[in-house]
């Protein structure tokens, strides 16, 4: 490289700047007396006086050896999911490829840099990607700054200050076109049977071929995983679409359009809504047959839970009982049969039988009624006691044939301890009420609230640590979940699935006996919930589920069974691609697995008949709001630096150099600007006279001044 020269004066005086004023002030005001006096000599008399105030000056000539440094050219690659559609990577690199050819036959410095998926949504973050580049490079040297992009940018408002022009070497074709599903007012939660009203829109943007322009578009769309009916939507309207949640936690309704040919993605033909179903109340019947010390039991669980609209009824005085007391003195009301057990028992959630026997009070079209009610999606709970075995047997009646067990008429009466079965480690509804218990307990199991010990594993846990009960009527098992067994090995709660709904039979009224703390108590106020919750299908309780949840970009899928695995689901992702991913087993019917995505978007597991949908990343990205290729964002930036847009279509750009304040692009070609930036090597500091020269010159110059005003 080529060493510059460069010469400067610097002054380094002897007196202070300010004493040097003051004697240049006295010898102007001297020139000036000499001046008008009209003295021959005056002019001499002043160079000499400059002399010696040069001298005090004490100039000296600077000299630098300079080396010229290369100019910098920054080119950024747009690496983003808008720029991989279509042809766009292709034309990128040749752009790319292209621009490092001539930048480098010009003798620049090159730099470059990639900007990627902005994994917090945010877009193409080209001028972040701009700014941290800058960071480390000498603003004097820049010279350019080259973006291959389809120019969607989201964060232009940031763009820095440059010292040099900035060009967008345009990515994408004048034939793009692109249809895309907008969806709005989206709530957070639903309230289940409630109806939401949904904000469809449908936009095409680009080069729209005519035969399809303005066209309606089919609409399909699925809740959790369940495919509903199509939907014509209209282009460029918003369409107003209902959903009912029929299903309590998180609901995923996935919308996706039919795909119309040629368009430029169908990533953003799909949307995805996630709404948390949450239930208004819970409306629970709650029917005493009789009294007696576990009902008040019940009903403070159920009262006790805000959520829980409770209606209790005990029978006090059943037809069959003469005692010879008034009805007028009585302070009792008519238990209203029909108008719970046949115009309102739809209104019901729950319906829970309590020791309750057949006494005339409920004829069997009434029984037969909540049989219908739970085959069309009820739940029915029956807590037994020893009326259960009996010749009044609720068994007997219409009911029975949705009872998953048969009493034998046989009653213990003796104490057990309730346990949970093989089905009842893995079932949902039981699984874990030994550790929720010792956490709640401690490790003294006296019933005080202490620090929750480290549980054991399911498979080892033969003595839950809780009391025991004092009666259990005896089943035959004939269908359904077997989830504890008491005497004997005897079923004692048994839970089943009947058409839609659920019922679970409870052969024993000793439950109370934990809610007292008998013998240490028991995790009674759980079970109930989870019965409860079970019932009402809740998903976190369902016994055979799939669920997939996002970790970054992570697929984490869990798997609830009875039945032993090997479970293994089936993975799709957003390019239709299909995977396998292996569950391992962590808990007695808990399965996992991860799955290490390649990408955002949305993925849907199965698992035999189960399906799950999750996205990974955001639901709608940002970066495919808009997919049509436009100068326009960056437009400010571009006229601010004197820049230009060259489209890749029309033909790669040369490039050659412009200067400082010119115009830096044209037709078929865009510029830099050179900056001449350099580095000194080396500087030499010399007087340009020594001191005794100038005085010699001062005197001699006042000399002659004196000896020509003498002479005249």
């Amino acid at each position: 490289m080529n060493a510059l020269s460069g010469a400067q004066i610097v002054l380094d005086p002897f007196l202070p700047w300010l004493a040097l004023a003051v004697l240049g002030g006295l010898m102007l005001a001297i020139t000036a007396l000499s001046l008008w006096r009209g003295l021959a000599g005056w002019w001499l008399r002043a160079l000499g006086m400059a002399a010696l105030l040069a001298a005090l000056a004490n100039p000296s000539l600077q000299t630098e050896e300079r080396s010229p440094l290369q100019d910098i050219v920054l080119l950024l690659h747009d690496d983003t999911g808008s720029n991989r559609l279509g042809a766009r990577p292709e034309q990128a690199e040749e752009a790319a490829t292209h621009l490092r050819e001539r930048l480098q036959a010009m003798g620049v410095e090159l730099r470059e840099a990639r900007i990627g998926d902005d994994p917090d949504d945010g877009g193409t973050l080209l001028m972040g990607a701009l700014e941290d580049s800058l960071a480390d490079l000498p603003r004097d040297r820049l010279a350019g700054v080259f973006v291959v992009s389809d120019g969607i940018v989201h964060d232009a408002v940031r763009a820095p200050e440059l010292p040099a022009p900035l060009h967008l070497v345009k990515t994408g074709e004048s034939s793009d076109w692109d249809r895309r599903l907008i969806l709005r007012n989206v709530p957070a939660y639903g309230i289940l049977g409630e109806t939401l009203t949904l904000t469809l829109r449908v936009e095409d943007e680009g080069a729209v071929p005519p035969e399809i322009a303005g066209q309606p578009v089919r609409l399909g769309y699925s809740l959790n995983g369940e495919e509903m009916e199509h939907a014509t939507v209209p282009i460029g309207q918003d369409m107003q679409l209902q959903i009912t949640l029929d299903r309590g936690g998180m609901n995923v309704l996935h919308f996706v359009l039919d795909e119309a040919p040629g368009e430029l993605t169908t990533r953003n033909n799909e949307a995805v809504a996630q709404i948390n179903g949450i239930r208004d109340r819970l409306r629970v019947l709650l029917v005493s047959g009789e009294p007696h010390t576990g009902q008040r039991t019940w009903r403070n669980l159920l009262k006790s839970d805000p959520a829980v609209d409770l209606v209790h009824f005990t029978i006090l005085r059943p037809p069959d009982r003469h005692d010879g007391v008034p009805v007028n003195e009585l302070s009792l009301i008519a238990f209203p049969t029909r108008e719970l057990f046949i115009d309102k028992i739809d209104e019901f959630d729950l319906i829970i039988l309590d020791r309750y026997r057949r006494r005339g009070i409920l004829p069997n079209t009434y029984f037969a009624n909540i049989a219908r009610y739970v085959r069309e999606g009820g739940a029915l709970l029956v807590v037994g006691g020893p009326e259960l075995a009996g010749a009044e047997s609720i068994h007997y009646s219409p009911l029975g044939g949705i009872f998953p067990a048969e009493p034998t008429a046989r009653v213990f009466e003796r104490a057990f301890l309730p346990l949970q079965t093989a089905t009842g480690r893995r079932h949902p509804v039981t699984a874990g009420l030994a550790e929720h218990h010792a956490g709640l307990t401690g490790d003294g199991g006296d019933g005080v609230a202490g620090a929750a010990p480290m549980p054991a594993p399911a498979e080892t846990i033969t003595e839950p640590g809780w009391g025991r009960w004092l009666r259990q009527v005896e089943l035959r098992h004939r269908q359904g979940d077997v989830v504890m067994e008491g005497v004997e090995g005897h079923p004692l709660l048994v839970l089943d699935r009947v058409g839609e709904g659920r019922i679970a039979l409870l052969a024993s009224d000793q439950a109370w006996l934990w809610d007292r703390g008998f013998e240490g108590g028991g995790p009674q106020s759980e079970l109930l919930r989870r019965l409860a919750h079970w019932m009402m299908a809740e998903p976190e309780l369902e016994e055979e589920a799939l669920e997939a949840h996002a970790d970054g970009l992570r697929l984490r899928i869990e798997r609830r069974s009875l039945h032993d695995g090997p479970h293994e689901a089936q993975i799709t992702d957003p390019e239709g691609n299909t995977h396998q991913q292996s569950l391992d087993e962590q808990a007695p019917g808990r399965f996992r697995g991860d799955f290490d995505a390649g990408g955002q978007g949305v993925y849907r597991v199965r698992d035999g008949d189960l399906d799950a949908v999750v996205v990974l990343g955001p639901a709608n990205p940002r970066e495919y709001a808009t997919t049509i290729a436009s100068a326009e964002p960056l437009s400010p930036v571009i006229g601010a630096t004197r820049g230009g847009v060259a489209r890749i279509e029309d033909g790669l750009p040369t490039v050659r150099r412009v200067g400082e304040g010119r115009a830096a692009a044209g037709r078929g070609w865009l510029g830099i600007t050179p900056r001449a930036a350099h580095a000194t090597t080396d500087m030499r500091l010399a007087a340009l006279m020594p001191p005794w020269a100038w005085l010699l010159l001062a005197a001699g110059l006042i000399l002659g001044g004196w000896l020509r005003e003498g002479r005249g």
